[in-house]
């Protein structure tokens, strides 16, 4: 009977030992899975803030260099260097120019009106808000698509 609990002591012993072995290994295996996961998430992470960092960088530079053009144009329009002109409708006919002295970018005589430069001005700025919300959207659209790209091999 010692013999038998004996035995059984020393059973349960090993089978005691071996399970506390075996749940520290899992343990183990488990941080290290961890820990690779979390080294993934954070080069993930890295990737997709340079991407956000890059692609502000660039439309920032996209902005300034449209400001830039901005004023340039603003400027031209103030000193009359540019012109803005619209065709228009007549209700009469308008006989063509036949002064051969006419300028080369003359429009062959077809009527048209100068618009106001502080007018000509706030239509072009309209136009320049349009396309800055044009590119910050096409900008949000992009990185949209790469955070989704980057996100597919996580399931």
């Amino acid at each position: 009977m010692k013999d038998i609990l004996g035995g059984l002591l020393m059973l349960v012993l090993v089978f005691g030992g071996g399970y506390c072995t075996g749940k520290h290994y899992e343990q183990e295996a488990q941080q290290a899975e961890v820990d690779r996961l979390n080294t993934e998430a954070r080069a993930k992470e890295k990737a997709l803030a340079d991407a956000v960092t890059t692609t502000a960088n660039a439309l920032r530079v996209s902005n300034e260099k449209a400001k830039m053009a901005t004023k340039q144009r603003d400027a031209a329009i103030d000193s009359g260097a540019y012109k803005l002109r619209v065709p228009v409708k007549t209700s009469c006919p308008v006989p063509a120019a036949t002064d051969p002295t006419a300028p080369a970018g003359d429009s062959g005589g077809a009527p048209s009106a100068e618009l106001d430069p502080a007018f000509g001005k706030a239509l072009f700025e309209l136009t320049d808000e349009g396309n800055r919300a044009i590119e910050k959207l096409n900008a949000c659209i992009s990185l949209y698509n790469q955070a989704l790209e980057s996100q597919k091999g996580i399931k």
